[in-house]
């Protein structure tokens, strides 16, 4: 299989516990970034990224500044009310434009701008979601060759993300948490 270089997981309302589930299953030597692109509500002071330390083996969890480089091994997520974006040096860079689709941070925008920089290395996840967020962004994954996993709308408990993303995106691959978490772990990149 590809080895993907980056994974970048978006979702909305209800996609909390597949994100658990996801990092929970990450070995201890999982080497692949992991951006997570999670709408949450903009003026709660969210303590998202010590909760999913908490809960889950993974200690490297963290809110990138701006110009941060990207690390090996780490999980990032992204900065409430910023829009997430990667530059060509791989640093991370935080925008405070619009709102898009009524999001910021907006999945599309996040999911286009990492597909860019890695092009046929990016591993883009949808999970649930009462929106249509990243069903563009998705588009352009798949069209600089990176790989598109959507969570199965049956699974998912807010489906509208899922489906609008499913209804653009004939190419990426409709998935239950069990086989999101598989496809992670199959990246030849931590196979040591």
């Amino acid at each position: 299989p590809q080895p993907y270089e980056m994974i970048v997981i978006g979702g909305s309302t209800g996609s909390l516990e597949v994100v658990m589930r996801i990092l929970q299953s990450l070995p201890k030597d999982f080497q692949t970034p992991v951006v997570l692109v999670i709408h949450r509500m903009k003026n709660t002071p969210s303590k998202l990224d010590k909760m999913l330390s908490r809960k889950t083996t993974i200690r490297n969890i963290s809110e990138p500044e701006d110009k941060e480089p990207v690390k090996p091994g780490r999980v990032y997520l992204a900065p409430q009310n910023y829009h997430l974006l990667m530059e060509a040096d791989r640093s991370f860079s935080l925008d405070y434009s619009e709102a898009v689709n009524y999001s910021r941070p907006s999945i599309d925008l996040s999911f286009d701008s990492f597909a860019r920089v890695y092009g046929n290395g990016l591993m883009a996840i949808l999970l649930s979601g009462a929106n249509k967020d990243g069903a563009a962004g998705l588009e352009m994954v798949l069209s600089l060759g990176g790989k598109a996993i959507i969570q199965s709308p049956g699974s998912a408990e807010y489906p509208a993300m899922p489906n609008a993303a499913i209804s653009r995106n004939a190419g990426a691959e409709i998935c239950e948490t069990e086989e999101i978490v598989h496809c992670i772990l199959q990246n030849p990149i931590n196979q040591r």
